[in-house]
């Protein structure tokens, strides 16, 4: 029922009571502008860690004579030693050998990949098979290669039950062979890296200048090319150079394999760090070889990305 006496033409009416709002807390322009910088702070703070701190502290070593007893300041001595030491230069060298014909390779096969599996519809469909070898560990691979090529021997005695070869493959007595088997083993598990990449950079392209050439009659070879190539250039520079780096510190293959044999035939210059500052204990001296092979890397790296992307604008 009405309350009569709030009824009529003069009654007074009493508003609803409302909450009162609660004050929006703003951040202030300064927190804006941090803010992102604090999220990614602990992934800076541990790429640091892991990165930065060792390098300087090889750095540092690298100017002393470092065994088991106190540090010994001997300045640039590690660093004119390793100009004439002759093991360096082979390591150095063995690395260049076996990582530019590893890294030629994959590219190719890895743009042939590409280059079907972004057009042919059944190889799209079973394109994750190419990705299994870069699954596994690194020394399972070492190990699998091992025994196929070398302790049980399974690819020579295939080839002698095909009548190929009359006696098992000497593949340990030889330096090509055994930088071939290296070789071989980096390509089986890394080329689906650059695949990945590869075919990334492929349905990133735009389609209408695909769609313009091929109305203009271009068959798809001549698009891959004459177009796509050319502006996957700045792609294939950064992924070559990433896998560059990575072969550089080629060191599970080696060590499992070969050993660096024979004759330091496949003494990579990891392996030429790890043997003399673990084997001969000389740390200071295996120090000075990281910083410079550090140093070469980061010299041709630049360079390379550098004029892939000069050359793309062009």
């Amino acid at each position: 029922m009405t309350n009569p006496s709030l009824s009529g033409a003069g009654a007074t009416q009493v508003a609803p009571v409302r909450p009162a709002k609660t004050p929006i807390r703003r951040r202030s322009k300064r927190l804006k502008a941090w803010f992102p910088y604090l999220l990614v702070a602990p992934a800076v703070l541990y790429l640091l860690m892991i990165t930065l701190y060792p390098g300087i502290y090889a750095l540092i070593q690298s100017f002393y004579a470092v065994k088991f007893g106190p540090w010994r300041w001997v300045g640039l001595e590690n660093y004119a030693t390793l100009l004439y030491d002759y093991q360096f230069w082979g390591a150095l060298w063995n690395t260049l050998v076996i990582g530019s014909i590893s890294l030629s390779l994959q590219c190719l096969i890895a743009l042939a990949l590409a280059y079907f599996a972004y057009r042919d519809k059944w190889v799209q469909g079973w394109r994750i098979i190419f990705l299994v070898p870069m699954l596994f560990m690194p020394s399972a691979v070492a190990f699998m290669f091992k025994l196929i090529f070398l302790d049980a021997r399974v690819f020579s005695d295939i080839l002698i039950r095909l009548g190929l070869i009359d006696g098992n493959l000497a593949i340990q007595s030889s330096i090509w062979m055994s930088r071939s088997l290296l070789i071989l083993a980096d390509v089986w598990q890394w080329t689906p890296f650059l695949f990945i990449i590869f075919v990334a950079a492929l349905q990133g392209q735009d389609e209408e200048i695909e769609e313009a050439a091929r109305l203009d009659g271009a068959t798809w070879p001549k698009i891959f090319w004459n177009i796509s190539l050319p502006l996957m250039r700045p792609v294939i520079a950064v992924a070559l150079v990433l896998r560059g780096i990575d072969i550089t510190t080629m060191f599970a293959n080696v060590f499992i394999i070969t050993k660096g044999g024979p004759a330091f035939g496949t003494e990579t210059i990891s392996f030429f760090i790890y043997r003399t500052g673990f084997k001969f204990f000389n740390f200071g001296y295996a120090s000075a070889a990281s910083v410079i092979m550090l140093a070469i890397t980061i010299i041709v790296a630049q360079v390379i990305v550098k004029r892939a992307f000069v050359s793309a604008r062009s």
